[in-house]
């Protein structure tokens, strides 16, 4: 799989102080919050990715689908709980059009 981009999600019960620590020290803006971490890889053809991994016998977590926030993903959970969420990008609808640049 060749990954165009990687970003990861950290989603915790203490979002301020999580938000905090990393805007802090790192620069980082917040964008989601929840359980666990999340692995996002945004590749090229997310469909020859989900039909690569579900031949390989993986099951998937979150349903292969469009999403309005502008991309088409799944994601599958690794051995150790983490979820791995892999996509690429689509035109966002017009709700979410606003939270995108330029």
């Amino acid at each position: 799989m060749k990954t165009n981009e990687l970003s990861t999600c950290f989603c915790t019960n203490d979002v301020d102080a999580c938000r905090e620590f990393y805007t802090e020290y790192f620069s980082a803006k917040t964008t989601f919050g929840g359980a666990g971490v999340i692995l996002n890889f945004k590749v090229d053809d997310v469909d020859a990715e989900y039909s690569r991994l579900i031949e390989a016998g993986l099951q998937t977590a979150m349903p292969f689908e469009d999403h309005p926030w502008g991309d088409r993903g799944f994601s599958v959970i690794d051995p150790i709980g983490n979820s791995v969420y892999i996509y690429s990008d689509r035109e966002p609808s017009d709700e979410f059009k606003q939270y995108f640049k330029g």
